[in-house]
């Protein structure tokens, strides 16, 4: 159980479907909380005002979650230091075939912050040849940001991987997902 909504619901003697009816949300959301699905933003908050409590209290804070899944997805971004979106591709498999929904969503942070790197790391590759025809420059200017981005790209993973294991969550992730 990842909440503790199903607690304070039968604590007050009402069932799933007076929940729904008194939160606005309908029986599947409530069910699907109740089930395990991770609350936040506007559900978390409608939860709390229909159960008469702080979004806080619905949450537990001191559970250990095995995030073992979210580690595994972090370290797999390192096959793009080898594969081309290798970064991607592998991350986003295993975020897909994992089933906890905590492992998921960090899965898909991962992978998120990765297309976006891979991104302007495809652009600047596209730019370098036209700069490097602006500038009589000999050094072949494609090696910067490609060196640049990889590096990030691993320091990215280090940080993420030290905070997956002090605090089980991610260090570097965007603010909004866009998976």
């Amino acid at each position: 159980m990842k909440n503790k909504v199903k607690f304070l619901r039968e604590e007050q003697n009402m069932t799933q479907n007076e929940l729904a009816e008194k939160s606005g949300l309908s029986l599947r959301t409530i069910q699907r909380i109740e089930a395990g699905s991770i609350l936040k933003g506007f559900t978390l908050k409608t939860i709390a005002e229909a159960l008469e409590t702080n979004p806080e209290n619905l949450i537990l804070k001191n559970e250990n979650i095995q995030i073992e899944r979210a580690k595994l997805i972090n370290l797999s971004v390192l096959s793009g230091l080898i594969i081309p979106f290798g970064s991607i591709i592998f991350p986003l498999v295993l975020t897909y075939k994992t089933q906890d929904p905590k492992n998921k969503e960090l899965g898909k942070q991962i992978v998120s912050i990765q297309i976006i790197l891979s991104l302007i790391l495809s652009v600047l590759m596209i730019a370098c040849p036209f700069i490097q025809n602006s500038f009589p420059v000999k050094f072949p200017l494609f090696i910067i940001p490609l060196i640049a981005i990889l590096s990030l790209k691993l320091i990215i993973v280090i940080l993420n991987g030290i905070s997956l294991n002090e605090k089980q969550d991610l260090a570097i992730k965007l603010k909004n997902n866009f998976l």
